[in-house]
């Protein structure tokens, strides 16, 4: 009987690539010098500096000198918590509002603009062409008590509804929170729209396809496919719009009034005017640290670390 051809060996496993040697294996290193640099010199060291401050005790006479003086920070906390309050909830409107907006605009550049995506995208960032103080105080005028935007809104008797909710104060929308969150909400829209946009135009389109030959209503597909898929521009969206949003002291200072005071106005006027070094150092870390802890629960929850 013919007998069966025997069986070629066992091709060997290729050899692991080894890292070059000499000079060559430093190199991953040394372009990562600059920017390793970079985070030290401007944000490690005035991050330690900083806290340094915080500890401190004495006067700008006579000089301050790090005693670790922690009740600086118990102090700081209890007389300016009503602040803290007020910027979480200026910057979590402001980045609720962001996303009603923004998330619409986005799904129609990623999906419906066509030829006319590019131009979309222009206006988008075009306020970053102008100076963040200007397009604030333009704000100013659009907001004047007799302007037509106030005239409408009392028209349609929106102020008697934002008046019941405290957002407004009679016929008038400047010095009121609701003149800070749209100031707010203006300034940060790009930041949402972005991370938005870019998520979205990851999406297949034959998955919309699919879902339609499935017979899924457009509502359906929106909430099975398109708004799960979109999670990370959500998620990195809302991060760009409320951390920075918290910390923002322009818009309270130039729309708001002394009722309206966020933590950097107080954080701002301890270093500037007051000169109490301590106490401002000690609210910037404060506001880091409850950023932080409020970031970090917000990503967990959210279920994705797929960020844009």
């Amino acid at each position: 009987m013919p007998t069966l051809a025997e069986a070629p060996p066992p091709l060997a496993p290729p050899e692991p690539v080894r890292p070059p040697r000499g000079r060559g294996r430093f190199t991953p290193y040394w372009l990562l010098l600059p920017g390793i640099l970079w985070l030290i010199v401007f944000f490690a060291l005035p991050l330690v500096y900083q806290a340094s401050t915080s500890v401190q005790t004495g006067s700008l006479e006579q000089g301050y000198k790090v005693t670790w003086h922690f009740a600086t920070y118990w102090h700081a906390l209890a007389e300016y918590w009503p602040q803290f309050v007020r910027s979480v909830l200026y910057a979590a409107a402001a980045t609720v509002l962001c996303l009603l907006l923004g998330y619409p605009l986005a799904y129609l550049i990623a999906f419906r603009a066509g030829r006319w995506r590019n131009l979309i995208m222009i206006l988008v960032i075009a306020p970053f062409f102008t100076s963040f103080l200007i397009r604030t105080l333009a704000w100013k005028t659009i907001l004047a008590d007799n302007g037509p935007v106030v005239h409408a809104l009392n028209t349609l008797h929106v102020l008697d509804v934002t008046g019941w909710l405290g957002w407004t104060a009679g016929d008038r929308v400047l010095a009121t929170p609701l003149a800070v969150v749209c100031g707010l909400t203006y300034n940060f829209l790009p930041f949402m729209i972005l991370p938005l946009y870019s998520s979205l135009e990851r999406i297949d389109g034959r998955l919309h396809e699919a879902a339609g030959d499935l017979y899924a209503r457009p509502w359906t597909t929106f909430r099975k496919v398109t708004f799960p898929l979109s999670m990370p521009g959500v998620v990195s969206g809302t991060l760009l719009t409320f951390i920075p949003a918290a910390g923002d002291y322009v818009n309270a200072e130039l729309l708001g009034s002394t009722d309206t005071r966020m933590i950097g106005n107080v954080i701002q006027t301890q270093f500037l005017r007051v000169l109490d070094y301590p106490t401002a150092a000690a609210l910037s870390f404060i506001l880091m640290a409850a950023i932080l802890a409020m970031v970090t629960i917000y990503i967990r929850r959210a279920g994705t670390e797929d960020l844009v």
